[in-house]
């Protein structure tokens, strides 16, 4: 018999893992692919303790350092896309000048301003790129790629980086003798420049707002309730375009209820239930408080965003922007693989797109076959938890007879799997084709439907029904931080496992070591497990 008044050593809980999971945040270790589960525990162990201690100091490769500053960000992808975006329209622009120029060739042909590029048109592609260039270097230095919601400031910088762009290009021709009226066509084609990129931002500013568009939000906790901490989640909820939501507020000062959901002791509980990628802390007034939260931060893997005073923290690189009229400093920034999952995107919506246009004729079949075996519809559609636990309809063939959900609570006494995964041998609501249709897993070809939508992945944790979600234990919930798949690390390596806990481990295992090569490995061995008729 013990004792924690005579051992208080025993008093101690045992560390719970809340972090958030980052696709492929380390390497496959040796071992991982053959004996999968001796290496689980161990490499979630020994995960939770390097990241706590190495998370501030990423050693910096050759490709980091030649990396430009805006690509390591945290806003990459933002600056990219947008970028991207300007190059492409003052091309497309300096295109049309030069089609605009033929013709006025023709119907002017004394006019010298006309004569421009007329012995070497390629030279127009040279000017385009400079304008680009130095249109997208003014915008940078001035936050341009920054500036998503305030239409209206976005106007003033991108105008002053045009305006200075084209004084500099001007300049540059008239210091080689260029007339005064090839300055005068660079000025016209600023002010096209203009046009076209306020357009195009005016444009992305009203798509960005759109309901639909709020599925795809970060998650935001704001520390601090005050006038500060109000002001930036109003700011925040009033333009969705900037890619946050509020979760909330904790305050130690305030009561609970008008937005504060608890203290900032609950942080890691709350930022694990509730999917949270990004901490603002708005209540800088402690330097102890703010250390916490830094570290606890990092613990987390999640962001984490200062409106200043500092105290004593160096801001991480130039990850300075505003929300609203707050000017907002990044102290702690997760390094997430963008490129490599918006590839992975890419591979979904070719490979799924590729697929049912190649098993139409066999989908065609399965359908018609489904309505002769039984009376009900072809597919079952159910709610699933997706990333994040959004909900969304997951599609499948249906197997099972039409009252299958309602038979369901009578067989949990049969259940044959450990924990709140539901799966018997023999189950009697199979249907005869659903038999065969489970054994080689045809029965979720419409799920590449939700992959093509973007619901899910051809990779990735399966989703699980919302009756096996409300069984979960709040470290559980890390599966649900990277998209479901069709397939995944456990189909191929322990389908059969009863057991829910290693069903979570090789999940955790997949997300931490993901990369595309094992996504290529996983389709591979799952064709493999199809052919052979493992499923049930």
């Amino acid at each position: 018999m013990s004792s924690p008044l005579l051992h208080p050593g025993q008093q101690k809980p045992p560390v719970v893992d809340w972090a958030r999971l980052i696709p492929g945040e380390t390497p496959v270790l040796a071992g991982v692919r053959k004996k999968p589960s001796q290496s689980v525990k161990t490499v979630s162990r020994k995960l939770s303790e390097i990241a706590i201690e190495s998370a501030a100091r990423m050693p910096e490769n050759a490709l980091t350092l030649l990396m430009p500053a805006p690509l390591q960000g945290r806003l990459a992808w933002k600056w990219v896309r947008s970028t991207a975006a300007d190059f492409a329209l003052v091309a497309l622009n300096w295109l049309l000048i030069g089609a605009l120029l033929v013709l006025l060739r023709r119907w002017f042909p004394h006019v010298r301003l006309f004569e421009y590029a007329a012995g070497a048109p390629v030279s127009l592609l040279g000017i385009a790129f400079l304008h680009a260039a130095l249109i997208t270097l003014m915008g940078y230095t001035e936050g341009l790629h920054s500036e998503s919601g305030d239409l209206g400031r976005q106007a003033r910088l991108l105008g002053k980086s045009v305006l200075w762009a084209t004084a500099v290009l001007c300049f540059t021709y008239g210091l080689q003798g260029a007339s005064w009226s090839i300055s005068g066509l660079f000025c016209g084609a600023g002010l096209l420049h203009f046009s076209a990129l306020l357009i195009w931002r005016w444009q992305r500013v009203r798509q960005e707002r759109r309901p639909q568009q709020r599925e795809h939000l970060r998650n935001v906790l704001i520390i601090g309730a005050g006038g500060v901490g109000r002001r930036v989640a109003s700011y925040v909820e009033g333009h969705p375009e900037d890619g946050r939501t509020v979760r909330g507020f904790l305050d130690n000062q305030r009561p609970l209820g008008n937005g504060v959901i608890g203290r900032v002791s609950d942080l890691a509980r709350l930022a694990r239930t509730g999917f949270v990628d990004e901490i603002i802390l708005a209540a800088p007034h402690d330097r102890g408080l703010t250390q916490l939260v830094l570290r606890e931060s990092r613990r987390l893997r999640l962001d984490l965003e200062i409106v200043p005073e500092l105290f004593g923290c160096s801001p991480l690189g130039s990850q300075v922007e505003r929300v609203g009229d707050s000017l907002v400093i990044c102290l702690h920034a997760e390094r997430l693989p963008a490129a490599g999952l918006k590839l992975k995107r890419a591979v979904d919506v070719i490979g799924a797109g590729l697929a049912l246009t190649a098993l139409l004729s066999l989908l065609a079949v399965i359908a018609a076959l489904i309505k002769l075996d039984s009376a009900g519809p072809v597919l079952y559609c159910a709610p699933r938890a997706g990333r994040k636990g959004r909900l969304f309809r997951c599609y499948k063939f249906r197997t099972m007879v039409t009252d299958a959900d309602a038979l369901k609570e009578r067989l949990r006494c049969d259940n044959q799997r450990a924990g709140p995964c539901f799966k018997i041998a023999g189950d009697s609501r199979i249907t005869r084709l659903g038999r065969f249709l489970r054994r080689y897993s045809l029965d979720e070809l419409p799920q590449l439907w939700n992959v093509f939508k973007g619901d899910m992945s051809l990779v990735g944790p399966r989703p699980h029904p919302l009756d096996d979600v409300a069984g979960y234990e709040i470290e559980h919930l890390a599966r649900l931080d990277v998209t479901p798949g069709i397939t995944g690390l456990w189909q191929v390596t322990a389908r059969r496992d009863p057991s829910f806990q290693r069903v979570m481990e090789l999940d955790r295992e997949y997300i931490r070591t993901w990369s595309l090569g094992s996504d290529v490995r996983i389709l591979l061995k799952t064709v493999l497990a199809v052919v052979r008729g493992s499923g049930d």
